[in-house]
């Protein structure tokens, strides 16, 4: 089952009590168990541990093996690991729970349901289960097999007089097994009480529908309630659909959709049907709002001006759009994650295409968070959409949500993490047009935290949208299939984020799919909180604000955090000329790619590599230097036919940019032998870039309390760290071509081959490219983006395989 390879979290808390009270003895418990995972490096525990383990006894309630459980758990050990160690140690009675009754349960979801029926009329009785994939069915009546009676469903037809009784379905798996509930089939005779002409017109088996669904005129935000009844033998099924196309979930007599938007209106109708007959009720019309449809049933209100109408999507624009992309994977005291980076690339690369502003960062520590939404607060202002995602770990107690940046402590509380709460008031206090979160983490309760924060008093701004991509007290989980998968939640979404529809619509229509998924299916389930009031979109357009200084200091702030080093040439004294390219793959990841281009004749074979980088930032020495982008650790792009490369390159990726506190350097050191001699030959240059990317904002450093004052924005932005003095001095020449992207961008050298003076480097790239659109046939324009055509565009993202 995918059980085994959920973690030790994942049990209820009653099935972690029992576990833990079978390992709370002396002579196969907890110690045993724990010198069994200590196998596994990241289980040793310390000998603090496993005495803070020993001291639970003297709680009045405290068990040793529940608080082993505990940590486990904490460390990210799996449910398959956990039994293969029961096992070892021989505990065969909390092994057997385990399997039993954790790993391998069977779940009945369809119980038989007793009918009363005419006789000689069919007779079907349904009864489905979850479970192991080789569950079998056998029916009984009383305690005696029915012969056949080995499916989900028994057909007793026509039924007799004999085959009235009690029956019960037993569903097993092995040697497990559960029963379904009793359902008693009893027969209605013609001339007994409440005869069956009566429940049946006109014939035995037929399928009447009673009462037809009737037309609605609804405001958005109320509750859409369509009822349509039937009577039938065997007992009807019911299939709402809306605009011919069907409902999902929406299979009983009654049709209730809460908080209706406009996204629901429509034809609506409804099949009934059962194993023999099939009908349909009659087609109703449902409008909502003024202006859905051209009905005279609905009257606008006079609001205003007497040409008021509603605003549809389209109407909204924002002032601009900015997004702050986080994705937390190696942690260093908890379990280590996969999905986030796939997660942040794919939602960068939508999100430009809206014309968003992005920031896309991964791995932060506690200070870099904090710092990192400082910066990303300064980028809102009046009617600016602002956008925060954030994939990790994380936790909820209280209605309060927390972010874990990866150096929580493995007891972390709130005073380790970031709060939600916190930043959206700060963002409020910005006088935004929209907020929306998107939190790709676990909710359930952080045991170690019992502190409630208090959040100051929020303003009534009506522009907030939570998606959380699990509900309360759930876990979020991600699909263990490779480094390029992305996780449920970001699998589901890219395929609606990029439509014109309302954002809360958008986030309804994906809560729909992944409950139609069965990985999903009972385990996860996309929760969304909003008192959005506008019809806002995230494909709505920009129209720039009236104070256009405001607009052009954070546009610059924007940018100041996408700059590339400049694309250069080395000229050796050997006559050897190297060529040096960079790429921001996130906006604190950056590649450098070399390449030799000019070679003496008498110099039999050469090689370029980088080395001595500056302390901060962090570079795999395994992995630098090496001929593909995949071998170098950048698993999310790919080389591109369009340029043809006469000479190997080797690619070196750079990442924690955020840490890089002084110009980032490097040596550039070539290996060359002559024709004429044996030696290998060494020679080098160093080589500084300056400050690429984000490290210009030097995230590592604390910052000031907050303001809440508009009017300072431009003094506190030109006042913060992250504008260097050796910037400054360079704003003039900043311009969009300039800039590079935070989902892989790519600076090449196109002028003469001239050696630079690498003491007057300036952060500006010749020319920076972004060609993420190029798995199109017509790559579309973006405005945020400087334009290029196909045939100039030198690589390409390789195709992000579906998680699910």
């Amino acid at each position: 089952m995918e059980d085994k390879n959920l973690g030790v979290e994942t049990l209820s808390e009653a099935a972690l009590n029992r576990l833990g009270y079978m390992l709370d003895n002396l002579e196969c418990g907890w110690k045993q168990l724990a010198k069994a995972v200590a196998e596994q490096p990241q289980f040793c525990y310390s000998e603090k541990e496993l005495t803070d383990c020993s001291l639970k006894v003297l709680n009045p309630h405290g068990s040793p093996g529940r608080y082993l459980l505990a940590l486990l758990a904490d460390r990210g050990c799996t449910l398959a690991f956990l039994l293969q160690c029961l096992k070892k140690i021989e505990h065969r009675e909390a092994a057997g729970f385990l399997t039993t009754h954790v790993m391998e349960q069977i779940d009945i979801t369809l119980q038989p349901q007793s009918q009363r029926v005419p006789e000689g009329s069919p007779v079907v009785l349904s009864c489905r289960a979850v479970g192991t994939v080789d569950l079998t069915y056998q029916w009984f009546k009383g305690k005696v097999e029915v012969p056949g009676g080995n499916g989900p469903e028994l057909v007793l037809n026509p039924v007799s007089p004999a085959q009235q009784g009690p029956y019960i379905c037993r569903v097993s798996s092995g040697e497990r097994y559960v029963f379904s509930n009793w359902a008693h089939v009893r027969l209605v005779r013609s001339g007994g009480a409440s005869a069956g002409s009566s429940y049946f017109p006109s014939s035995a088996s037929g399928l009447y529908v009673t009462q037809q669904p009737r037309p609605q005129v609804l405001m958005e935000g109320d509750t859409l309630y369509l009822e349509c009844t039937a009577q039938a033998n065997p007992p009807p099924q019911f299939q709402w659909y809306l605009n011919k196309q069907p409902m999902p979930n929406c299979t009983r007599s009654i049709l209730k959709i809460p908080c209706i938007t406009t996204a629901d209106r429509g034809t609506y109708t409804c099949k009934v049907y059962n194993l023999y007959h099939e009908a349909w009720s009659d087609q109703v019309q449902v409008n909502i709002g003024p202006g859905s449809f051209s009905d005279a049933s609905w009257e606008a209100p006079k609001v205003g001006a007497p040409d008021a109408g509603p605003r549809q999507i389209g109407d909204c624009c924002a002032t601009d759009k900015v997004a702050l992309l986080i994705g937390n994977m190696n942690y260093l005291h908890h379990r280590q994650l996969r999905a986030p980076m796939a997660d942040v690339h794919e939602l960068t690369n939508h999100l430009r295409q809206l014309d968003f502003k992005v920031v896309a960062l991964l791995d932060l520590n506690w200070q870099e968070m904090h710092s990192a939404v400082t910066e990303f607060l300064l980028l809102l202002d009046r009617g600016v959409y602002g956008l925060l995602y954030f994939a990790g770990h994380g936790y909820e107690n209280y209605g309060n949500s927390f972010m874990v940046p990866i150096d929580a402590p493995a007891s972390y509380t709130f005073k380790h993490c970031l709060w939600v709460q916190d930043v959206l008031q700060r963002m409020q206090e910005r006088q935004t047009g929209l907020n929306v979160f998107l939190l790709d983490m676990c909710r359930k309760r952080n045991p170690n935290d019992e502190s409630i924060p208090q959040p100051g008093p929020l303003r009534v701004t009506a522009n907030i949208v939570f998606g959380y991509a699990t509900c309360v007290d759930a876990e979020a989980f991600e699909v263990n299939k490779d480094d390029l998968s992305n996780g449920i939640f970001m699998s589901f979404l890219k395929k609606r984020l990029m439509e014109p529809e309302k954002v809360t619509v958008i986030l309804d229509k994906v809560a729909e799919d992944m409950g139609r998924c069965e990985i999903t299916r009972g385990r996860q389930a996309l929760e969304l909180r909003s008192n959005l009031s506008e019809r806002r979109a995230l494909t709505d357009s920009i129209q720039a604000p009236a104070c256009q200084v405001t607009a052009s200091t954070r546009n610059l702030q924007w940018a100041i955090a996408h700059v590339l080093p400049e694309s250069c040439c080395l000229q050796f004294e050997c006559g050897v000329r190297v060529q040096l390219g960079f790429a921001a793959e996130f906006s604190n990841i950056m590649i450098i790619y070399s390449q030799i281009l000019e070679t003496p004749k008498d110099i039999l074979s050469c090689s370029a590599q980088l080395s001595d980088f500056t302390e901060g930032p962090e570079v795999d020495l395994k992995h630098s230097n090496q001929e593909s982008l995949c071998e170098a650790g950048s698993l999310l792009l790919s080389m591109d036919d369009l340029l043809p490369l006469e000479q190997p390159q080797l690619f070196t990726r750079i990442s924690a940019l955020q840490r890089l506190k002084k110009e980032l350097s490097f040596t550039v050191c070539i290996h060359y032998k002559y024709t004429n001699l044996d030696e290998e030959v060494l020679e080098e240059q160093r080589v500084s870039v300056g400050k690429p990317l984000v490290s210009k904002l030097n995230l590592h450093e604390p910052r000031l309390s907050h303001t809440s004052s508009s009017d300072r924005q431009i003094s506190s932005m030109m006042e913060s760290s992250s504008f260097s003095e050796s910037f400054r001095a360079n704003l003039p020449n900043l311009n969009p071509s300039s800039i590079g992207s935070a989902s892989t961008s790519w600076s090449y050298y196109q002028g003469p081959m001239e050696s630079p003076t690498f003491s007057s480097l300036k952060n500006e790239p010749e020319e920076t490219i972004c060609p993420e659109f190029l798995e199109a046939e017509e790559p579309p324009a973006i405005k945020s983006l400087p334009s290029a055509s196909s045939q100039e565009l030198p690589f390409k993202f390789s195709n992000l395989p579906n998680s699910i």
